[in-house]
């Protein structure tokens, strides 16, 4: 994740020598610069972890069919799963107090292939839970506003003060329905390009005219449909030239069902997991601005054809399906560091530190 930007007040100011009429031994600038580095990296335990791949290749030829597309001029990162419900939870629980911008579904939560509970209490007050078994799952219900939304919240530090409104989309008036703005220049997280999306998820790798396989399994096979064990892990692993569709993965006494992101066969060219089956995701298009976004991969219940890279299905940006999801791109994405080595970081930076005052003391 990225840091947000330091605050414009002093950190000098902050520092105990500073502060008048205290006299401080080192131990306690050890204290100080500890907590300032909590301060600093507080902000990482907002969001759950993203895993990055790189789509190398830069310049690489379009594919002959469909429409040419697949030419990208320049190297991009990807997910390397499809955002999950974990993630987006985390997301609502950060700005969704008051749900201003309908970012949560209530199928979310009354579909059991939702993975989302909302609480029950008043706006304001809102907080949001992973259902059991779900966490892992790609969330579904969203919207590419959603999506939009959760790029600008990445964009922007990613906290309960970082705005969903500007930084990678200029959403206007709280929009959530009409025409989707276009991606803004420089912007670190969005919602992939369909030549992106077609790339990352089709092409061969190892040149700039490597080809093109039919299905993100890197295959011109119809992958194997997989099946599912209680709490939704799939069959395949992640290896192998099978895919969550045809509605076969029946778990939670449905027939056909979302499941855990990077168990449904292997990844493509370039290591992302499931862009053939497990949920739809969103793609931006050409990245202007259009009343029209797209959708790609395919789903858990759908026929060979959607989930190949012939089915290309464009939609008013507001759709919000049980078979929709996304995953974010950049181009200088950095994964996020782990909130739970934190406190590693702070020991070392507290040990380091503590080897500091002996030296100074003569110990």
């Amino acid at each position: 994740m990225r840091f947000p930007p330091a605050s414009h007040r002093s950190q000098a100011s902050l520092h105990p020598r500073n502060l008048p009429g205290r006299d401080f031994p080192f131990f306690f600038e050890a204290l100080w610069l500890a907590a300032l580095a909590c301060l600093l990296l507080g902000s990482i335990a907002s969001a759950s972890p993203i895993q990055w791949v790189t789509v190398g290749n830069p310049g690489n030829a379009a594919d002959t069919a469909p429409a040419g597309l697949g030419s990208v001029k320049t190297s991009f990162q990807i997910a390397k799963y499809e955002f999950t419900n974990r993630q987006y939870t985390d997301f609502l629980n950060s700005v969704a107090a008051t749900d201003t911008y309908s970012l949560y579904n209530p199928f979310m939560g009354s579909d059991a292939r939702g993975g989302i509970e909302q609480s029950s209490g008043s706006s304001g007050s809102y907080s949001y839970s992973v259902k059991t078994d779900m966490g892992n799952k790609p969330v579904n219900y969203v919207s590419w506003f959603d999506a939009a939304r959760v790029s600008n919240w990445y964009q922007n530090g990613a906290t309960s003060s970082s705005s969903t409104e500007t930084g990678a989309y200029t959403l206007v008036g709280g929009q959530t329905t009409g025409t989707a703005p276009a991606v803004n220049s420089g912007a670190t997280f969005y919602v992939p390009t369909e030549d992106q999306w077609y790339k990352a998820a089709y092409y061969k790798g190892g040149g700039t005219s490597a080809g093109y396989w039919d299905y993100a399994t890197q295959s011109d096979s119809d992958p194997t449909a997989v099946t599912a064990g209680v709490t939704g892990i799939g069959s395949a692993g992640s290896t192998g030239n099978f895919a969550n569709y045809l509605n076969t993965a029946d778990w939670n006494s449905l027939d056909g069902n979302v499941t855990t992101v990077g168990t449904n066969g292997g990844p493509s060219a370039y290591g992302a997991f499931d862009m053939t089956g497990n949920v739809f995701e969103w793609n931006d298009l050409t990245g202007a601005a259009g009343s029209l976004r797209g959708l790609r991969g395919g789903c858990f219940y759908n026929e060979a054809f959607s989930v190949s890279s012939s089915g290309s299905f464009p939609f008013g940006p507001s759709l919000e399906v049980s078979g929709i999801g996304f995953r974010l791109a950049g181009p200088n994405a950095v994964p996020e560091i782990d909130p739970n080595g934190l406190s590693a970081v702070l020991g070392l930076i507290v040990g380091g530190l503590g080897l500091l005052e002996r030296r100074r003391y003569g110990r």
